[in-house]
């Protein structure tokens, strides 16, 4: 179990941009696959973008591949997810989460098992 906590949310108007933050507690924080999922108002919770323990490989759904970059700072015990060119669409609330020391947890929501308490995003003009 890790605790997270999310950080940097707001409003923004289409075309803008936005940074979240994911400060993790604890000193494992390297050994975490990371990753942000989002949720809006009446639907499922869905996969944004992953990073794999240590840093490196990442993963983006294909709703925001070329807009979204995701990188963590380990030092820092942080996952950062840099969002550009912001839809409508965005807006959710973005959680961020940790999968099981040293896995290949990408995508699949049930391979998280801490989770942050979120951050709104909203996008609108």
């Amino acid at each position: 179990q890790v605790q997270l906590v999310e950080a940097g949310g707001g409003f923004v108007q289409p075309g803008g941009s936005l940074r979240l933050s994911c400060t993790a507690s604890g000193r494992t924080f390297n050994t975490y696959p990371m990753a942000w999922f989002r949720q809006a108002p009446g639907k499922e919770r869905e996969f944004v973008a992953s990073i794999r323990w240590g840093g490196g490989t990442t993963f983006y759904a294909d709703s925001v591949k070329g807009r979204f970059t995701i990188s963590r700072d380990n030092a820092r015990n942080t996952v950062y997810l840099q969002m550009n060119s912001l839809k409508p669409e965005d807006t959710a609330v973005y959680y961020c989460a940790a999968g099981r020391a040293f896995s290949s947890a990408y995508s699949t929501e049930s391979n998280f098992g801490s989770w942050g308490q979120g951050t709104q995003v909203t996008v609108s003009s």
